[in-house]
């Protein structure tokens, strides 16, 4: 009976390090691999190089300003939320644009065939509860 003991310890004791280093049910790894880092180092900054960002049309005007960005679930940008609204823009008429839409013109965003008052009259944007 003692032998049975010591192999049972003894066993214990060799599994507890392994089990030690397995991943828990239910837990994430949290972070990112080294291949995301490397996108993540070559890529866009939303809060450094895309919110606030003007928006402009072919002609050179302001037509609004970058307020938001929707990522969707499977890890896409889909759409700048552009705030159309007036003076400083202080009255918002926040418009969904899909990205593909947008041209990167030198360090300027343009919004080919866009003015002003053809965002004014699309569909407001809401965000839902």
């Amino acid at each position: 009976m003692k032998i049975v003991h010591i192999i049972v310890v003894t066993a214990f004791a060799l599994g507890v390090p392994a089990a030690s280093n397995a991943q828990v049910a239910g837990s994430t790894f949290l972070g990112a691999s080294y291949a995301e880092l490397r996108d993540v180092a070559v890529g866009w900054s939303a809060k450094r190089q895309i919110l606030g960002r003007q928006v402009y049309n072919k002609m050179d005007e302001r037509i609004g300003s970058v307020d938001d960005i929707i990522v969707t679930t499977d890890k896409a940008v889909s759409y700048a939320i552009v705030n159309a609204g007036g003076f400083l823009a202080v009255v918002k008429h926040n418009v969904a644009i899909p990205v593909s839409q947008f041209q990167l013109n030198g360090d300027k965003l343009v919004l080919p065939g866009a003015t002003r008052d053809s965002l004014k009259a699309a569909p407001e944007f809401e965000y839902a509860n």
